[in-house]
């Protein structure tokens, strides 16, 4: 099974932020951290995705927009238990 492509939209102080990364790295799944106060494209591209909402995080697996640190929904789009 190819491995999925995770984009993480982010910013330093957000502690949902940090649970949503440090849970992808304990199941092992490799993503991009894209951090919107460092960058204003990657803060362009997530306002796109998520049809003008700013919070975060926020979660794109291959394709699918996931907003906030929802475990069911990221497992469901990376096709865990």
């Amino acid at each position: 099974m190819p491995k999925p492509k995770v984009i993480v939209y982010s910013t330093d102080w957000c502690p949902w932020c940090h649970k949503l990364k440090g849970w992808l790295k304990e199941n092992g799944i490799g993503f991009e951290d894209r951090n919107i106060e460092k960058n204003e494209a990657f803060a362009a591209e997530m306002l796109k995705k998520t049809d003008g909402d700013e919070g975060v995080p926020v979660a794109d697996i291959n394709g699918k927009i996931i907003k906030g640190f929802d475990v069911p929904e990221l497992k469901k789009a990376l096709k865990i238990k």
